[in-house]
């Protein structure tokens, strides 16, 4: 089992739609032999992406109407969503890249990375089947990933509840490889900080901090 399987927590039996589905276009349009490019894979990724987080908001969101759920589905799908599950997988580490694109940043790009998760489930799907995609896709939903963009939300109707106060996040510190990033975050009160998180991306970093402020004042575990 290769290092992103692992982290897939899937053993593929058909090892080629795994590689395809890491193959940007900027890789098969360099190439000398004739190479699969994951646009197909992504096509079909974003329609089993798209009825898991369906199913999983329907049966967990119950007192949701069709409107909640179709904006909370909205946020699920979204490049800035699956970019941060796949940093999460550290995704972008192994892409297939043309030169041009390996130079212009692409294993950190967002758009590509984001595409590239799609075209993975996708292959998990044609792989292993629905469940297998489903099995894969459910951690990131359910496990307070997408939880956690309601902290800041949070936070700030507490903050809200003395006008005289103001909340601001700053980024404190950026480390590690391009395609690894961590980004630690403060957010403060005032001139004063409550709070620190990290996460894979500024975004990340600032719902945890905010999570943690959360924590601090007993409203979170």
């Amino acid at each position: 089992m290769t290092e992103l399987e692992r982290l897939i927590g899937h053993e593929f039996k058909n090892k080629g739609l795994l590689e395809t589905a890491l193959t940007h276009t900027s890789y098969a349009n360099e190439s000398h032999v004739p190479v699969e490019h994951n646009e197909r894979l992504e096509f079909l990724g974003d329609s089993v992406l798209q009825i898991v987080s369906a199913d999983y908001l329907f049966h967990t969101q119950t007192g949701h109407a069709e409107g909640d759920l179709t904006r909370m589905r909205s946020r699920l799908v979204s490049e800035e969503a699956l970019f941060q599950f796949a940093q999460e997988i550290r995704l972008g580490k192994f892409l297939r890249l043309g030169k041009g694109e390996e130079m212009n940043g692409g294993r950190t790009r967002p758009s590509v990375v984001s595409d590239a998760f799609e075209a993975v489930i996708a292959a998990l799907y044609l792989d292993g089947g629905l469940e297998t995609a489903r099995k894969f896709i459910l951690p990131f939903l359910s496990e307070g990933k997408t939880a956690g963009e309601d902290y800041k939300t949070r936070l700030q109707e507490v903050i809200q509840q003395n006008p005289e106060e103001r909340l601001s996040y700053h980024l404190e510190k950026e480390s590690g490889p391009d395609h690894d990033k961590r980004f630690t975050v403060a957010v403060k009160l005032n001139s004063n900080t409550i709070a620190r998180g990290t996460g894979h991306s500024k975004k990340q970093a600032e719902q945890a901090a905010a999570h943690e402020a959360l924590r601090l004042m007993g409203l979170e575990k």
